[in-house]
């Protein structure tokens, strides 16, 4: 296939867009206090200004992949930044929390459909000498975004630009949008997708109930104190996605084209494994941040600004893994992960050691050394994941390597926080050295899963 001379230019617009859903995901947190004071809203619906983006996004995101792979990556992803757009207009005009929660659903379908194209994008229109590269810049958008949400939103909330207040952090976007719109418009080449597929939409229900049962008490359940329908739910999700594997099987074995093709699982099984115990490990951070803001008296922005150095170790555990993870495979990626497990173990010492008197610079080094390991693990995982899949199935393995980067993410926030508020009598520092444990022990599982991840070489990475 002839290279796209505008390709880096699309590639940029891209992680812009990818920059935008991680910061979106992340910046409602701090203005939450202000929407719930202006709007006069109760508990339950300020979860669900959190929650029902997480909820849109994580539901769509398999189905925007396989969409991009019939129809093309450049009509969904513009498909996409129109809808997530128009449903940040929506959330800041909104005047009733009821507008405010359907406009950040929405939101989260619009990034749902757009975020898949990225990956798939990368893997059809670079190459193999410059896949690295291309990928070095995705891979960094996730924890770049994810810290510069609560930095950006609460600069914006208290900044009350042109007398907008909270408001100001979903209008934000519709300068971010109109520039990416027309961005991919110009530079994103119009391919046409494989028209041969086709929906299957029994899977589609299947699998959107699967992920409603796992995802809803993942995002509710915490601040619900796991009533008995949570835990229901999440138990009836293992017969549900085992009725869709079966569906996905005997489609694929009478010559029909499944949702998600069992060959195309089996093929990434062992890289997702990994990435989903890496989120789930590192949503701990989710803590953390509670514990500097209510255990040490940290504003959001000071807690936001003792993240920052770790886009320092981001960038270089990017540049390590565009360098180093072709020629040195799963042995790359189990080094990245015994960094990331290093760095948090340090912040648990420090935590339990320094109690009260900790400070943003004792927490310098083992930040970095965070950075530096999730930026290596996610570039590597990422790599790993889309290594010898067939075009027509990019999509569809994009959409299933972000939905396992949420569904870690969601999990390790659930599982952490609740570890968090159990132990929270026992003092801040207590609690958070809890729940920096577990989130060390589900990064050893990681590091010891790294034996069954395939070992990539550059030269296995095909087109």
């Amino acid at each position: 296939m002839e290279k796209h001379a505008l390709r880096w230019w699309a590639l940029a617009v891209a992680v812009l867009a990818v920059l935008v859903d991680m910061i979106d995901n992340q910046i409602v947190a701090v203005a939450l206090p202000t929407i719930r004071r202006e709007l006069g809203t109760g508990e339950s619906a300020l979860q669900w200004i959190s929650a029902g983006y997480a909820l849109g996004f994580a539901l769509t995101l398999i189905t925007g992949g396989r969409l991009g792979d019939r129809h093309g990556t450049k009509k969904l992803f513009v498909a996409g930044m129109l809808v997530f757009t128009a449903a940040s207009l929506a959330a800041g005009l909104a005047g009733h929390v009821g507008v405010l929660i359907a406009a950040r659903v929405v939101q989260g379908v619009g990034s749902g459909l757009m975020v898949p194209q990225v990956l798939s994008f990368v893997h059809a229109e670079f190459d193999e000498r410059e896949r690295p590269k291309a990928m070095t810049w995705y891979a960094a958008a996730f924890p770049v975004g994810g810290l510069a949400g609560p930095l950006l939103g609460g600069a914006l909330t208290e900044a009350d630009l042109f007398g907008t207040g909270w408001r100001a952090i979903f209008l934000v976007n519709l300068p971010l949008g109109v520039l990416a719109l027309a961005g991919a418009l110009v530079t994103m080449p119009g391919r046409p997708g494989f028209a041969r597929h086709r929906m299957d939409p029994a899977g589609l229900a299947l699998l959107t109930a699967a992920l409603f049962a796992v995802f809803y008490p993942l995002v509710q359940g915490r601040e619900l104190g796991w009533p008995v329908w949570s835990m229901v739910l999440l138990a009836a999700a293992l017969p549900l996605s085992g009725v869709f594997a079966w569906h996905q099987r005997r489609l694929f074995r009478r010559g029909g084209e499944p949702l998600l093709p069992p060959d195309l699982l089996r093929q990434i099984a062992g890289s997702q494994a990994v990435l989903l115990c890496v989120n789930t490990g590192v949503g701990v951070f989710f803590v953390l941040t509670l514990h500097l803001q209510l255990g040490l008296g940290f504003s959001p922005w000071e807690a936001a600004l003792t993240f920052a150095p770790s886009t320092l170790g981001i960038v270089a555990g990017n540049v390590l893994a565009m360098r180093l993870a072709p020629k040195l495979g799963r042995v790359f990626t189990a080094g990245a992960v015994a960094v990331l497990l290093a760095g948090l173990v340090l912040i648990a010492v420090l935590v339990s050691s320094l109690d009260s008197a900790l400070s943003g610079w004792a927490l310098l080094l083992p930040v970095v050394a965070v950075g530096l390991g999730m930026g290596a693990v996610l570039n590597a995982l990422f790599a790993a994941s889309m290594a010898g899949i067939r075009p027509e199935q990019a999509g569809a393995a994009s959409g299933v390597v972000n939905t396992t980067v949420q569904l870690g993410t969601a999990t390790g926030i659930a599982l952490c926080g609740t570890v968090f508020f159990a132990r929270l009598d026992s003092g801040s520092a207590a609690a958070t050295a809890g729940a920096l444990a577990v989130g060390a022990g589900v990064l050893v599982v990681a590091l010891a899963l790294t034996a069954v991840h395939p070992s990539v070489r550059q030269s296995q990475v095909v087109g």
